[in-house]
C-alpha cells in the first residue's frame, strides 16, 4: 500500500496525488493538559493515528487519500489553568486553517476533510468551513472523529457515555499509541465525574463559556481506571472506520445542487 503520510512523500508524489483527485485529511488538534497520567500531545497523537488509519482504509477502498501534518495548535484556553497547555487566539487559528486550505487548493487538491480531535476546536472549525466554503475551489468537510464514530466507538466504554477528557477512552487509545507515556501508577485516584449541567450550559439550551477547573479538580473527566489497550484498539478502529466511510461515500464530495427555477414573480435569479 502507498504511504499516506504527507510528510514522508516527495513533492512529485504529492503532485501525482493531486492529479489523481486524492482526498486530503487535514487533522486539527491541540497541545493541552490531560491530567497527571497522559501526555499533553494526547489529542494530537490520537487524531493523527485515526487519520492515518482512515486514509489507509480509504485507499484500500479505491479512493486515493493523504494525511497532511497535524495542526497541533488549537483552541485550549479552557485548559490553561492546569499548565502545560498551548493555545491560539480564534483569529490566529482561523488564519492558520485558511492558509493551509489555500495552500492545498493551490496544489490542485479539491476534496479536503478537516478532521478534528479536540472538542474546543469544534465550533470554530464549523465556522471556518462556513466562511471558506462558498469561495473555495475545493469541497470542504469538517468532522470530529468522536461524533462521526458515535455509538460504534462509545459502546466500548463501560461506565461513561463516550470519549471524555483523559478518561477511559483517551487513556485506552493512548495505551495503544504511546504505552510508555501512560502513567498507570495512580489511576485509581484520578476519576472525576462530569456534571454536564454545570459545564458550558445555562438555562435550557444556552451556551456559557467556563474554564475546565469548573468541573474537575485534576484535569481529568471520566474514569481512566477502566482503560485497556484492548478497548483502545477497538476505539481507534471505530474512529478510523467512520472517517473512511465518510471519505468513500460519493455524497460527501458531491457538487452543490442548484434546484432553483428561472426566477420568481418574473424576476430571474442572479
Amino acid at each position: 500500500m502507498p504511504d499516506v503520510d504527507w510528510t514522508r512523500l516527495k513533492a512529485h508524489e504529492l503532485r501525482a496525488l493531486a492529479a489523481s483527485n486524492a482526498v486530503v485529511i487535514l487533522p486539527i488538534a491541540s497541545i493541552e493538559q490531560h491530567g497527571p497520567h497522559l501526555p499533553v500531545m494526547t489529542d494530537t497523537r490520537l487524531g493523527h493515528e485515526i487519520a492515518l488509519r482512515a486514509a489507509r482504509k480509504s485507499v484500500a477502498g479505491g479512493r486515493p487519500t493523504v494525511v497532511a501534518p497535524v495542526v497541533w495548535s488549537g483552541l485550549s484556553e479552557h485548559h490553561m489553568p492546569y499548565g502545560g497547555t498551548l493555545t491560539l487566539s480564534h483569529a490566529t487559528f482561523r488564519a492558520v486553517i485558511a492558509d493551509l486550505i489555500d495552500a492545498l487548493t493551490r496544489h490542485g487538491f479539491r476534496d479536503i476533510l478537516i478532521s478534528n480531535s479536540h472538542g474546543g476546536n469544534q465550533i470554530a472549525m464549523q465556522q471556518i468551513c462556513d466562511e471558506l466554503a462558498p469561495k473555495s475551489p475545493a469541497t470542504l468537510v469538517a468532522t470530529t472523529y468522536v461524533s462521526e464514530a458515535g455509538e460504534s466507538l462509545s459502546r466500548h466504554c463501560e461506565d461513561q457515555p463516550g470519549v471524555m477528557h483523559a478518561g477511559e477512552a483517551e487513556t485506552s487509545m493512548m495505551m495503544v499509541c504511546e504505552p510508555d507515556l501512560v502513567d498507570t501508577s495512580e489511576l485509581d485516584t484520578l476519576t472525576q465525574a462530569m456534571d454536564g449541567a454545570r459545564f458550558l450550559k445555562a438555562g435550557t439550551a444556552s451556551y456559557r463559556w467556563r474554564p475546565f477547573q469548573h468541573v474537575t479538580a485534576n484535569g481529568v473527566v471520566g474514569n481512566p481506571t477502566r482503560a485497556s489497550a484492548r478497548k483502545g484498539e477497538a476505539m481507534l478502529e471505530a474512529g478510523a472506520e467512520a472517517l473512511a466511510k465518510l471519505i468513500l461515500d460519493p455524497e460527501t464530495w458531491a457538487p452543490v445542487d442548484d434546484i432553483r427555477g428561472p426566477g420568481t414573480k418574473g424576476i430571474p435569479f442572479q
